[in-house]
């Protein structure tokens, strides 16, 4: 059988190269021996490379198949070998990534497992520092992503062009609790159109004021996940850290605002591919694309969120499950515990913390503690308080409003009067926030519920004095002077009194319901407030 057609050798090497880098440059595998997808690239690239380097070979089968079938027998038997170097080599490779993974399984490893994560026993009123009600951050991500669809819609010459992205981080933003997210190129069309600019703007969410702004850049972002080709931002960072194997991609702003990506890089700690952790992060600045490498331990202050919250949740999966081996955790079961089925955010100094209750792993409704974890330094500690799990508090919650149907957000904690305790938005149908309200962790029927965060912890500390009459509502101070100047302004409904006095630059917001006497406060009055924390709770004009 006479050759119609072949490739030479020179032209089919080109092609393979060529087709291993169209594979790498849409697959983007790190080139690193302790990643499972680098071996599935070297799988899929062997086995395009031969097809490839045979395919002169195949028009010639697939020809003479017709004219003479005993010659194309003869021709496939001289390729019978090559295929089987082949398919042995890949049968080789899948046989490694097998007994490699179960080299390093939770079966063989459980105590490893079990330390990945180490939790340390702490002091919730000495860890978590009660706050004031104007701290306490009431926008949840589902609320957030309402506000910035809303903010974005306000901009006539940006919402035709982009849209938002979901990615709404949560950091600390100079102390206070924000979600930043970017904005995205709404198609290909208006990346073509925008992409000389960059995308020009992000969005902040203020979780406590809800004051959502929308931050316009002297430059664009250039680099960011709705890009294309190099400025695509998983093929910008594969190619400048071609062996890091990348995990969270997370978008956070400086101190400055200035947009950067947060690539959190994994480091296994058990065998070859198990037992998922961090190991450092890049840095890149989104605008300029410049970018830095940092170990572990390296990682800016500023940065609050290395690690992804669903490693954390495994990592005290495994810490909870593997306390007394892998038989244990199947059979007996004797100490075993799990994370509950969801997890929030709270600010703990200039840092932010996944917060999550820890419960036996039989089915019940009730906690034996809680953990923090620092999603920048991965400190850990656990906190033994039994009390209600998350969600029979929200249902408790929603039970003293069920007439008004409203639903709950998925708890914050906080510490009210040094008592852990559940604090939750209550949402009509529509996802707008009504009510708020208080839940007291040890004994979840103890609730208070209010049209505003101030009325809702009133409502509580009521409740919680009934339960137990030691509850102190912080400690009462008194202060007395005399009036430097004196203001007014409605707040939900109700008139507030603004009193700063002569011995110091605190301005006091005194409630007129306190007393019937403000609005004939002047300058030069003196006068005498009673203060439980930042909060007025009585006045008098001497």
């Amino acid at each position: 059988m006479k050759k119609s057609f072949s490739l030479s050798t020179v032209v089919r090497i080109v092609l393979c190269i060529v087709a291993v880098f169209a594979i790498f440059w849409f697959e983007l595998p790190p080139l690193n021996l302790r990643s499972k997808d680098f071996w599935i690239f070297l799988i899929i690239s062997a086995a395009v490379c031969f097809v490839i380097m045979s395919f002169g070979w195949l028009c010639d089968f697939l020809k003479g198949l017709k004219e003479d079938p005993l010659e194309s027998r003869s021709a496939v038997k001289s390729l019978g070998k090559p295929a089987k170097v082949l398919l042995i080599c890949i049968g080789a490779v899948i046989a490694f990534i097998l007994v490699a993974s179960l080299v390093g399984s939770q079966v063989f490893n459980a105590s490893r497992y079990e330390k990945i994560l180490t939790l340390e026993d702490g002091d919730f009123n000495v860890d978590v520092a009660e706050l004031e009600m104007s701290q306490i951050p009431v926008v949840d991500r589902d609320t957030a992503s309402r506000l910035g669809q809303r903010k974005l819609g306000e901009m006539s010459d940006l919402v035709s062009q982009f849209v938002i992205e979901e990615d709404y981080t949560q950091i600390n933003y100079h102390g206070v609790p924000t979600r930043v997210t970017p904005l995205a190129y709404g198609d290909i069309i208006k990346w073509l159109g925008n992409c000389a600019e960059g995308i020009p703007a992000y969005i902040m969410v203020d979780m406590v004021s809800q004051e959502t702004s929308l931050v316009r850049l002297d430059n664009g972002i250039r680099y960011s996940n709705s890009e294309y080709f190099m400025r695509y931002l998983p093929r910008y960072l594969r190619f400048k850290y071609p062996t890091k194997i990348f995990d969270n991609i997370s978008f956070e702003i400086d101190e400055e605002g200035t947009p950067y990506w947060v690539a959190s890089t994994v480091d296994y700690r058990i065998a070859l591919w198990s037992g998922r952790d961090v190991g450092g992060a890049v840095l890149v600045n989104a605008v300029t694309g410049e970018s830095e490498y940092y170990d572990f331990e390296d990682i800016p202050a500023w940065v609050d969120q290395v690690f992804d919250s669903e490693m954390i949740i495994d990592q005290l999966t495994y810490n909870g499950k593997y306390r007394s081996g892998f038989i244990n955790s199947i059979f007996g079961q004797k100490g075993v515990l799990q994370p509950t089925a969801g997890y929030n955010y709270i600010a703990v100094g200039d840092d932010v913390y996944l917060y999550t209750g820890m419960t036996s792993v039989m089915s019940d409704e009730s906690n034996v503690g809680f953990v923090l974890v620092n999603l920048r330094t991965k400190a850990a500690r656990f906190y033994s308080i039994p009390g209600a799990e998350e969600y029979s508090a929200m249902s408790s919650a929603e039970g003293q409003v069920q007439n008004l149907g409203y639903v709950s957000t998925f708890p914050l904690l906080l510490n009210v009067s040094n008592r852990p305790t559940y604090f939750m938005s209550l949402k009509d149908g529509a996802g707008l926030v009504k009510m708020y309200a208080f839940v007291d962790v040890a004994n979840y029927q103890v609730v208070g519920t209010g049209n505003t965060i101030d009325e809702a912890r009133k409502n509580y500390i009521s409740k919680l004095r009934v339960e137990d009459r030691d509850i102190v509502d912080k400690e009462e101070i008194s202060v007395e002077g005399t009036v430097e100047a004196v203001g007014s302004a409605v707040l939900d409904g109700n008139t507030v009194y603004f009193i700063r006095l002569t011995s110091g630059e605190d301005v006091y917001s005194v409630p007129i319901k306190l007393s019937d006497s403000l609005p004939f406060v002047q300058p030069g009055d003196s006068v005498s407030l009673t203060l439980a924390g930042a909060e007025v709770t009585a006045f008098q004009l001497k």
